[in-house]
């Protein structure tokens, strides 16, 4: 009888553990759904560009979207600066941010309001030494540009890296229907986990996993295509 008791006890106690993990998921599923709806550009020092695939110089139909939205804040005044970002796959020529920076030469950008973070491959990375290299020339104050799915958890990592930054998502991505929910999902299980362990240790978790098991760490995707 006791033994049933204490069975009843624990199966109570694992479905109430349940119940509040998932509703802490759908919670801050609306939060990255919210974040998407909403844009906080205002003026700044520095645009910056989540970095997406590039094929052979040229950027992918996402890529451009955000290129296209950082180069039209740009023109509005919005900030004096654009830091694309992102490394390049193996076997590629060209970095993303290589990449990026020459589209935005022919938006009419010129190259010395521009800089490049050509080593990332995750958003973590992309942000991490953009944050620092900007850092390095008095500059905090920035503007993120990268996909609506993508304003919750790369706002919450640069607050982590000591940016004070907004989000500013591209209303022109390809990314759309269920391809795009399913990224509103993947991002907040990403979002979950970052608030709970750290999205530092997250990010040195994944490139561990990495290492011993070749391939698995771009699982999280490249720069900014999650």
């Amino acid at each position: 009888m006791l033994g049933i008791f204490t069975l009843k006890r624990v199966v109570l106690g694992a479905l109430i553990l349940l119940g509040i993990f998932v509703l802490y998921i759908a919670v801050t599923f609306v939060q990255v759904w919210q974040a998407a709806r909403r844009d906080g550009a205002r003026p700044s020092d520095a645009i910056v560009v989540l970095g997406a695939a590039q094929f052979d110089g040229r950027p992918s139909a996402v890529f451009r979207a955000r290129l296209d939205h950082a180069a039209d804040l740009y023109d509005e005044g919005i900030a004096p600066l654009i830091v694309v970002t992102g490394g390049k796959q193996e076997g590629d020529r060209f970095t993303e941010a290589a990449a990026g920076a020459e589209y935005l030469h022919t938006r009419g950008v010129p190259d010395e309001s521009i800089l490049r973070e050509t080593t990332s491959r995750s958003s973590w990375e992309s942000l991490s030494a953009s944050a620092r290299f900007l850092e390095e020339r008095g500059i905090t104050r920035v503007v993120l540009v990268s996909d609506p799915f993508h304003a919750l958890r790369i706002e919450a990592i640069a607050d982590e890296l000591g940016l004070d930054a907004v989000s500013s998502p591209t209303r022109t991505s390809p990314i759309t229907g269920a391809s795009e929910w399913r990224r509103f999902f993947s991002e907040a299980l990403r979002v979950a986990a970052g608030r709970l362990f750290g999205f530092d240790r997250l990010a040195r978790g994944r490139d561990r996993v990495g290492e011993l098991v070749p391939g698995l760490a771009i699982l999280g995707g490249p720069s900014g295509v999650v």
